[in-house]
């Protein structure tokens, strides 16, 4: 039994006390990004919270019980949700009835994650990933965080002073904290500014004092179901192709969170219980979350620094933390409260976030040693940003297509794979830069990576 090992089997003998304070410890970890998803979104607090535990599981579940991952709210699909409302809104929805069709988008990158998981347990890594290098994947995960970018400043705009301290609050966290601080920077500034606003009595909470102390984490009319009780088919089928390829950067993001978590505790999970597994773990537990209005999941690095602080591996603590986030999701009061933060905060906080994801992308060009020299790759590049970026800031914000209208995330997207199918040229080869391989990365604290 290696060292690593023996930490697992010893953590079960730590008692109920301590199993349970490491399992708060945990939720509180993830707790800054998730929640702050649905803040952005729109989408349902409760929900999020109830499917980020339920996902938790049934990622335990499909992977053997084997795997100290926690599930929470992608940053990943912001870009996505943020397409189909706006969308929405051009033909006459609000938000609330626009978010289930991107739930919809959502579900369907849920099933390329099986899809991937089979190509890869067959074919193997390298032939299927060879179709998505990241002279498309950059480009993309770029053009999602600026293409964000104008509804942060709108929020920031709010109060100004307030998005700052948020800001400032999450750099010097992220920068100079150590252990646990390092680790929770987004929670803190949204804690910080929070409060500060509170303070100064910018924040009406009679929504918190209406609010029931239990009550059930969805509604159904913000269920994917319920698009289908009057559906718009053509908002529909431009949620799938506007969403769908956000899946290839997540799936990146996720081989990447399964080497950090691999290399933190000693044991190889990319073997046993296999990536195929792992997979079919993220990507069930994001199809669950978007059929009940909650946003899709995905592995948490946070928890994998709690992970390497603690050197307590043993996934029945992770259970344990999932168990907490559903409890609280049965608490409308506590939602109540989160949706009570002001918007400048939320402004602020997306503004560091949107930032990061596109410096992700930048990332993941230049850790790969994308070759620029080479005309085909810039003209991808140039096309995916030129095409995302201007129809989002043209004046329609989207482009019909046929029976449909698509964002110019979709569009860029499908250009940008269909591109470097084509043109000669291609040299990316997953699995020979194993920095580049894994340079897809949302979370706030990259550092954490090991």
């Amino acid at each position: 039994m290696t060292q690593n090992q023996q930490a697992i089997y010893d953590a079960r003998q730590l008692g109920k006390g301590k199993v349970l304070t490491l399992g708060l410890q945990h939720m509180f970890a993830m707790f800054g990004a998730t929640v702050l998803v649905p803040v952005i979104t729109g989408l349902s607090m409760s929900a999020t919270l109830l499917f980020a535990g339920i996902g938790t599981l049934v990622f335990h579940l499909l992977t053997k019980m084997k795997v100290p991952a926690f599930l929470g709210s992608s940053f990943a699909f912001l870009g996505g949700y943020a397409a189909i409302v706006s969308m929405g809104e051009a033909q006459g929805l609000s938000v609330s009835e626009s978010l289930p069709y991107a739930c919809i988008g959502v579900f369907s990158a849920g099933i390329i994650y099986f899809i991937l998981a089979a190509l890869f347990a067959a074919y193997g890594a390298k032939k299927v990933m060879r179709f998505f290098p990241p002279i498309v994947t950059g480009p993309i995960i770029i053009s999602i965080g600026l293409t964000l970018s104008g509804s942060a400043i709108q929020n920031c705009n709010q109060n100004w002073w307030i998005a700052i301290l948020a800001i400032f609050i999450i750099i010097v966290c992220n920068i100079w904290g150590k252990r646990m601080i390092k680790i929770i920077p987004i929670l803190l500034g949204v804690l910080g500014s929070y409060l500060v606003a509170a303070c100064f009595g910018l924040c009406d909470f009679s929504a918190v004092k209406d609010a029931a102390w239990l009550g059930v984490p969805f509604k159904w009319e913000n269920t994917a179901f319920h698009v289908f009780v009057n559906p718009n088919w053509g908002l529909v089928v431009s949620a799938i192709i506007a969403i769908v390829p956000i899946s290839l950067a997540t799936v990146m993001e996720h081989i990447g969170d399964m080497c950090a978590i691999s290399s933190t505790t000693g044991i190889n999970y990319l073997e046993d219980p296999g990536l195929h597994r792992t997979l079919m773990g993220d990507g069930l537990a994001t199809m669950l979350a978007s059929l009940f209005g909650a946003p899709a999941n995905t592995t948490y690095g946070e928890n994998t620094g709690v992970l390497n602080i603690t050197k307590v591996y043993d996934p029945f603590v992770i259970r344990v933390a999932a168990c907490f986030a559903i409890i609280l999701s049965f608490c409308p009061k506590f939602s109540a409260l989160i949706s009570c933060m002001p918007a400048a905060t939320i402004g602020g906080v997306s503004l560091v976030l949107y930032g990061m994801i596109s410096a992700v992308g930048v990332r993941n060009i230049v850790e790969n040693q994308v070759d620029f020299t080479k005309s085909r790759n810039v003209i991808v590049m140039a096309l995916i940003l030129v095409l995302a970026i201007g129809i989002k800031y043209g004046a329609n914000d989207a482009v019909s297509v046929g029976f449909t209208t698509l964002s110019g995330l979709a569009i860029a997207a499908l250009v940008g794979v269909i591109l470097n199918a084509v043109l000669p040229g291609k040299d990316y080869e997953f699995g020979s830069n194993d920095g580049g391989d894994k340079a897809v990365d949302f979370e706030i604290n990259p550092s954490l990576r090991k």
